[in-house]
């Protein structure tokens, strides 16, 4: 997900922002009687929710797509690599085994 444009971020929060703000206004005015008002912006909730779901769920998945595209690089690097990647698992457990052996 650090490869997420920041007009993609911006977007998001915005929408996310949209659906806060419309949330607090639903009950305020749910709070006494109900009108054609309320009916109206309880549609801009839901389709502003529905919205926000289903770009987080694009979200979602382009972060998995990009997890497993990372994962068997890794895995193709060490099948590639076997000695260059236990000298560097041996260089980071030495490092990780003398930075707890300072405490």
């Amino acid at each position: 997900m650090s490869d997420l444009s920041a007009a993609q971020k911006d977007k998001l929060v915005s929408d996310l922002r949209n659906v806060i703000h419309d949330a607090e206004e639903l009950l305020k005015m749910t709070a006494g009687d109900v009108g054609e008002d309320a009916v109206a912006l309880r549609d801009r909730l839901r389709m502003r929710l529905l919205h926000a779901k289903d770009s987080l769920h694009d979200l979602q998945i382009s972060a998995i797509e990009k997890a497993k595209a990372a994962g068997h690089k890794a895995d193709d690097y060490v099948h590639d690599h076997p000695w260059q990647s236990i000298g560097i698992a041996a260089g980071f457990g030495l490092l990780v085994g003398l930075l707890i052996g300072r405490r």
